[in-house]
Parts: C-alpha cells; structure tokens; sequence
C-alpha cells in the first residue's frame, strides 16, 4: 500500500508515482497501464511531454475507478499569462479524457517573462471550477514563492524540484515545509549519467538489507516525508520499486547523508 500525504488544501497525494516523460505511443500506454495494474495510483505528465493522450489511454485500459487515482499534469511557457492557461488544461483534460486533474503545476517560473503570478491566479480560478483538485508549482525558489505569497491569497500546495541523494536540498525542503507546501522529486534517482544507485554508499546498505539500490533510494524519499515520481519502462523495477515494507535506519541514513553534494542543475530541462 503506498502511504500518502496531506495537503494544505485539505486533498492528498500518494507518496510514490510514475514519472512519465518517454513513456509515449502505445508501448508507453501499455507501460503505464501495466504499473497501474501493479498498484500505482499516481501518474505524473505534462503538456510538454507530448503524452498525455497516452496517459488518458492508459488509464481507460487499467479501468481504475476514477477517485483511486491521482493525476497530475503541468502547463509550460505557451499556457502562462493571461488566461492563456484555461486553453492549456482544457486541451490537456482533452487528450488525458478526464473531466479534471489531481494537480495542475506551473512547470516553471521563466521570471524574465514576469507572467507566473498571473498564471498563479488563473490557476486559482481553475481550482475554484472545479478542473483541477490541487494546485501547484515546480521548480520555484523561494523569491518566487515569496512573490506568489505577497501577491495571490493561496499557498502552493506542492513544488516539484529535482531532488535525490546527491541533491538533498535539505534548505529548499525545510522553506517549503514552513510554508505547508509539499516537497515533490523529480529524477529521484539521479540522472544524466550521475544514478545515485551506483553509488557504493547505496550498494553496500542495499546489501546488508537484502534490497535492490532502487528500493533503498525509493524509501529514501518515503522517509524523508517526500514525493517521489521515479521514471522506468521496466516492469521489473516498477515492481521492485513498490516493495518497499522495510525501513531505512539511522545508520544508513547518516551514510546516505554523505552523499549530497549541494549541486542541483535548475537549467536542465530534459526530461522535466
């Protein structure tokens, strides 16, 4: 069973979801329609990932009802400002076949555009419609957390930030858990040539647990109070990575510790 939690909005979010970006066409409907008969009820896309139709088809195949599930997707730089973003969640609720999303994420601040507080309050209106359940932001700092703040009357009720291991971001988390604001991970294993579950820190307590390195991370994050939304085609993995009836000790989180490096990379945008 994967625990959830609450959010300020009075909803709540499962712990543990698939991230999407790759999985498109058919092979990636069938990927996801498979995890969701595995268990998993989170399912994490975007506008930009040209895959949300992929979604909504793997979702109508799983025939989950409706209400286990949680859905979230995410409107980029084309959908901010103005009302630009009303067209942006109805084309996606289109393509997903769903009548509403779990949580809609302004997927950047792009601040040299200056159109993210307008967005902000579009995004508000759209809560209060109805079409969205949960609204929130991704990759935000906290000036723009503060401007949102002092401007808007609602708290985002998640950031997703890339964050795993090698980037704990233990400041960014404690800022968002004074807010009320629910810390989300994306690339919770690291990525782009840097896995954190190849680092012999992991191995050896994946070992002494009799664990794979992937369930080690995964827990991780759990215990960490975050969300994590890990990536993987690999049915295999997908299974191992909701097996996670262990807990992680303080030893091992101490030895875990070790391994951030305080280095994010905000820039990157393939494959968020």
């Amino acid at each position: 069973m994967i625990p959830s939690l609450p959010l300020n909005d009075g909803h709540s979010i499962p712990q543990l979801g698939l991230g999407t970006y790759g999985l498109w066409n058919e092979e990636g409907a069938a990927t996801m329609a498979a995890a969701l008969e595995l268990g998993y009820r989170h399912l994490d896309t975007a506008a930009r990932y040209e895959n949300e139709d992929a979604v909504g088809e793997a979702i109508r195949r799983a025939g989950i009802p409706r209400e286990e599930l949680f859905v979230t997707t995410k409107l980029d730089g084309p959908w901010q400002g103005d009302d630009r973003a009303v067209g942006g969640l109805n084309d996606s609720l289109e393509r997903l076949g769903l009548e509403y999303v779990d949580l809609l994420l302004i997927h950047w601040p792009l601040p040299a555009r200056d159109q993210y507080v307008s967005t902000w309050q579009t995004f508000e209106r759209l809560k209060a419609e109805g079409l969205t359940r949960s609204i929130g932001v991704s990759n935000f700092k906290a000036t723009h957390l503060d401007r949102l703040a002092a401007e808007t009357g609602t708290v985002p009720a998640v950031n997703q930030i890339q964050l795993n291991p090698h980037v704990a971001r233990v400041t960014e988390r404690e800022d968002h858990a004074r807010r009320g604001i629910v810390t989300e991970s994306y690339s919770p294993f690291g990525g782009g040539g840097a896995s954190v579950l190849k680092e012999p820190v992991i191995v050896a307590v994946a070992g002494r647990l009799g664990r794979t390195p992937g369930q080690v991370v995964a827990k991780w994050h759990l215990q960490q109070g975050l969300v994590a939304i890990p990536k993987s085609g690999n049915l295999d993995r997908l299974r191992e990575n909701l097996d996670l009836d262990f807990e992680l000790d303080e030893a091992a989180l101490a030895e875990i510790a070790t391994l951030d490096t305080h280095e994010g990379n905000d820039s990157d945008r393939v494959g968020h």
